[in-house]
């Protein structure tokens, strides 16, 4: 996972299953409880935005540029994914 984070930790700020459950839980004010929700997200957004930014790094590394070829330059084709209805291949 991108953000290292489960979605419940993200949304709730604690591990569903490592907590007690039988212990009753204080929950913090509402506007504190929103604005550490919204750094979370934040956090979040930004680690999944590099992951991303690596992914297209390495990704682009293996790539050719496309802009070599320009309309009506000459080409050639493998022929090997080609199929035609003529006799023999030698006329394709």
């Amino acid at each position: 996972m991108a953000t290292g984070q489960t979605p419940f930790i993200l949304n709730f700020r604690r591990h569903l299953w490592k907590e007690n459950l039988e212990v009753q839980i204080e929950i913090p004010e509402l506007e504190e409880f929103l604005i550490e929700l919204e750094k979370s997200w934040k956090k979040a957004m930004k680690a999944i935005k590099a992951a991303q930014e690596m992914m297209k790094k390495y990704f682009d590394k293996k790539q050719r540029n496309p802009q070599e070829l320009k309309v009506g330059d000459n080409m050639w084709l493998e022929s090997k994914n080609i199929h035609s209805n003529r006799p023999l291949k030698k006329l394709d």
